[in-house]
C-alpha cells in the first residue's frame, strides 16, 4: 500500500472534478425566463465568420423576448460574412437586423473590441448583449439572462456554455484545456460579485450588461489595446466597484470556438499567455514567469505513463489509471467521444508545446483571422445598413 501513496495527488484530482461537474452552481435553469422588458440590442462581431453567421442570427431570433434588436459587424471579413448576415437580415423575423459594415481598426486597438465599440454606436437598447457569431442560442437563453441580471441585481452577466467538438483534434486537445481553465474558475462562488479584480473573468461568447454600466465602465474603448478583451472588461467593472455574475448555461448555448489544429494552436496562442498573468495577483515576478509555467501541469499527465512503461513504477501504474479515468469523465461532460481518453498524453504533450509557444510569442505578434497587430491600419468604405 505504502508504494502506492505518491498516486494520491492523481486521486485527488479525480475525485475532484467529479465533485465539480456534479455541482456546477449557479445555474441558469434557475432563472426562469423573462420575456419582455427594455429594449435589448444585441452586437455581434464578425470576421470569416461566413459559416456562422447566419445561423448565428436566426437563433438570436427565435429568442422569447421583446423589444429585440441585432447589430451586426463585419469586421472586414475577406469571405461572405457581409453577404450571408445581409441574406440573414432580410429573412423575416420578430427582431430587426442592422449589419454595418465595419471600418479597420485605429492604431492600437484590437480588431474585436473595434468592432463591438462600433456596434455600440449603432446601438439603441438599454440593455447590450455582445453575442460570437460562432454561438448558437436557445429560445430561453436571453429570457433567462436577463432575470439572473436582474434577480442577482448585477451590472454583468456571462455564461458558460456547452462547448461543441467536431474534429479529431478539437476533441483531442480541447479538453485539456477546458480541464486547465477549470481548475482556476471551477468554483464560480470566487468569481461572482468579487472585489478582487484578478479574480474577475467573462466568457466573451455572451456578456449581458445595462448600457449605463458599460459606458461607466469606458465601453470596450478602456480595453481597446488587449486580444483577451472579455477577460479585462470584466476586470475593468470590477475596478469600477461594479457585480459581474457568471451562470452555468450548457442547456441553452452552444459554442465551437475552433475547427480546426491550426486555429485551435493560433487561437490558443493568442490567448493564455496574456491572459494568465492577469489572472494572478498583480506581482511583476509572478506575472511575467507564470505564461512560462503554464506547461508544466502537463508533466503530471506524462509522467506517470512514461514511469509505469519504462520501469513498472507500482504506484505509476494507479496514476495513470486515475488520470485515464479523469479524461474519461473530463470528456464525458465536454461530449467528446470517450476513447479519446486513451490518448490523454498526446493532448497533454501537444497543449503544453501550445502554451510554450503562447508564451514564447508573449504577444509581440499576435496574428487571428488574417490580421497581423502591430501593422498599420487601412480605411475602408461606407457602412451598409437595413
Amino acid at each position: 500500500m505504502i508504494v502506492w501513496l505518491p498516486a494520491v495527488p492523481w486521486i485527488a484530482v479525480f475525485v475532484m472534478v467529479v465533485y465539480r461537474y456534479a455541482s456546477r452552481a449557479p445555474a441558469l435553469r434557475d432563472y426562469a425566463p423573462r420575456t419582455s422588458g427594455p429594449l435589448l440590442s444585441v452586437v455581434i462581431p464578425a470576421r470569416n465568420e461566413a459559416v456562422n453567421i447566419a445561423e448565428c442570427i436566426r437563433s438570436i431570433r427565435e429568442a422569447r423576448y421583446a423589444p429585440l434588436e441585432i447589430v451586426v459587424v463585419d469586421d472586414r471579413s475577406s469571405d461572405a460574412t457581409l453577404e450571408r448576415a445581409v441574406a440573414a437580415a432580410r429573412e423575416p423575423g420578430p427582431a430587426p437586423v442592422t449589419v454595418i459594415r465595419g471600418v479597420d481598426p485605429p492604431p492600437g486597438w484590437y480588431g474585436k473590441p473595434w468592432a463591438l465599440v462600433q456596434g455600440y454606436q449603432a446601438a439603441a437598447g438599454g440593455l447590450l448583449l455582445f453575442a460570437d457569431a460562432d454561438t448558437r442560442h436557445s429560445p430561453e437563453l436571453i429570457p433567462r439572462a436577463v432575470q439572473a441580471l436582474e434577480t442577482e441585481r448585477a451590472d454583468l452577466v456571462t455564461v458558460l456554455p456547452r462547448q461543441e467538438m467536431g474534429s479529431f483534434w478539437e476533441r483531442l486537445l480541447q479538453p485539456h484545456v477546458f480541464l486547465a481553465l477549470a481548475t482556476r474558475v471551477s468554483d464560480l462562488r470566487r468569481v461572482n460579485r468579487t472585489r478582487r479584480v484578478w479574480d474577475a473573468i467573462a466568457n466573451g461568447q455572451f456578456i449581458l450588461t445595462t448600457r449605463a454600466a458599460y459606458e461607466a465602465a469606458g465601453t470596450h474603448a478602456a480595453v481597446h489595446d488587449s486580444v483577451v478583451d472579455d477577460l479585462l472588461i470584466a476586470q475593468t467593472y470590477v475596478r469600477c466597484g461594479r457585480d459581474i455574475f457568471l451562470v452555468h448555461a450548457t442547456e441553452y448555448m452552444r459554442t465551437r470556438m475552433y475547427r480546426s489544429l491550426g486555429e485551435i494552436v493560433e487561437g490558443w496562442s493568442k490567448n493564455l499567455a496574456l491572459g494568465t498573468p492577469l489572472m494572478m495577483p498583480p506581482v511583476a515576478p509572478l506575472r511575467r514567469i507564470v505564461p512560462w509555467l503554464m506547461w508544466t501541469p502537463a508533466l503530471a499527465w506524462l509522467a506517470p505513463p512514461v514511469a509505469w512503461a519504462v520501469w513498472g513504477v507500482p504506484w505509476a501504474a494507479v496514476a495513470t489509471l486515475a488520470s485515464l479515468l479523469l479524461f474519461v469523465e473530463v470528456n464525458r461532460r465536454e461530449g467528446a467521444p470517450l476513447w479519446y481518453a486513451l490518448l490523454y498524453p498526446v493532448g497533454a504533450a501537444i497543449v503544453a508545446f501550445i502554451m510554450l509557444r503562447s508564451a514564447w510569442r508573449g504577444g509581440r505578434r499576435v496574428e487571428w483571422k488574417g490580421r497581423v497587430y502591430g501593422e498599420g491600419s487601412r480605411a475602408a468604405p461606407p457602412a451598409w445598413r437595413s
